[in-house]
């Protein structure tokens, strides 16, 4: 096992600088998601760790080796790295056995051994090594470009989106298999995403990227409960944004007053509440009424979107998450009251009407 690190990384393309001073420690044995919307920076940022691409500047360490930095350049091929691309990239000429043993020393290639023991790793049939990667459906594939990538026992893999092109039950069953895999190997892995839920389910640790600078690293729980701002909150999931109040560790917003002992400070601020938070009831038990006004079902959840009145008299929209056989109707009067902590953000001056991030994220 090894420990990525990168230092001060710029780089550009086509003379357009992409990324900004990229810091990030990847422990050995973990796995880190790098997470954020397309064009923001993060294929850059694994072609630069795999040696696709020189930085401008700055460090990139495997181990206590330095592989690219002033002066310093190792090729690809020598970095120890294992890399897995979108769509696979399997030779097509080749069957799977092949394609997995290829770059492997002649004799393992024979021997098959490390051919048989990938598979089985991955979750496939011993059976599927004479196929072609076209008599393969789209998870097989990916799990064979993960066992290519691991047959020479990597240092580092590298994950580009590799799960996006499938349909969402077999992105969930690959995924798994692909975790279970890196778990055994030890490796230590960088999984560049656009899918937040992949992100906060696979990864040890997310980094969120945007205009190509990481905007918050940290535990899944710790990114998704205290982002550092409101891009960072939206990448994560739906968020409610409310102006607010600060005063005393009391948070005083069109929701009430809220105790959110963790906010440091007084003053205006905005407030940051995920749906899950929300719990709806009889508008009669409760003085913090709103009105539906937007649901949208998923079977077995619902989003909720609201309309509430704040004490000040102006409009106000947020967001629940209920269970789907409890989502009211559009139109009806419900109570809002909210379990567990918001959290605070302290800002210059806070917006005037608070809003709502209710689309559902991919």
């Amino acid at each position: 096992m090894k420990t990525l690190q990168l230092s001060g990384i710029t780089a550009s393309h086509s003379g357009t600088p992409v990324l900004h001073g990229i810091d990030l420690v990847v422990p050995a044995g973990s796995t880190t998601a790098v997470l954020g919307p397309s064009g923001c920076g993060k294929t850059t940022l694994l072609r630069v760790v795999a040696g696709f691409l020189r930085p401008d500047a700055g460090h990139v360490r495997v181990g206590d080796d330095v592989v690219a930095g002033p002066g310093t350049w190792v090729a690809p091929e020598k970095r120890g790295l294992g890399y897995v691309a979108q769509e696979g990239n399997l030779f097509p000429h080749l069957d799977v056995a092949a394609n997995i043993s290829y770059g492997l020393p002649r004799r393992e290639r024979r021997a098959r051994a490390r051919v048989d023991e990938l598979l089985e790793l991955v979750g496939l049939s011993g059976d599927l090594a004479r196929r072609r990667p076209d008599q393969l459906s789209g998870g097989q594939q990916q799990r064979v470009a993960l066992a290519r990538a691991l047959a020479r026992r990597p240092r580092i893999v590298l994950l580009d989106e590799p799960f996006s092109a499938l349909d969402p039950e077999l992105r969930v069953a690959t995924r798994e298999a692909v975790a279970a895999a890196l778990a055994h190997e030890q490796a230590t892995v960088v999984l560049v995403t656009h899918d937040q839920a992949e992100a906060l389910s696979f990864a040890d640790q997310v980094a969120i990227m945007h205009e190509g600078r990481l905007t918050q690293v940290g535990a899944p729980v710790d990114v998704y409960r205290a982002p550092s701002d409101r891009r960072s909150a939206v990448s994560l999931g739906e968020a409610c944004f409310l102006s607010g109040q600060l005063r005393d560790g009391v948070v005083t917003c069109a929701l009430g007053a809220l105790p959110a002992p963790l906010a440091s400070g007084s003053g205006a601020c905005e407030v940051i509440i995920r749906p899950e938070q929300l719990r709806l009831g009889d508008p009669a038990a409760s003085p913090c009424v709103a009105e539906v006004t937007r649901t949208a079902f998923y079977g077995h959840d619902a989003l909720v979107e609201l309309r509430l009145d704040d004490h000040a008299g102006d409009r106000a929209n947020v967001c629940a998450r209920t269970l789907g056989s409890e989502t009211p109707p559009i139109g009806s009067r419900v109570s809002v009251r909210v379990i567990g902590e918001p959290h605070v953000i302290a800002i210059h001056e806070a917006p005037s009407l608070a809003t709502a991030e209710t689309e559902p994220q991919n």
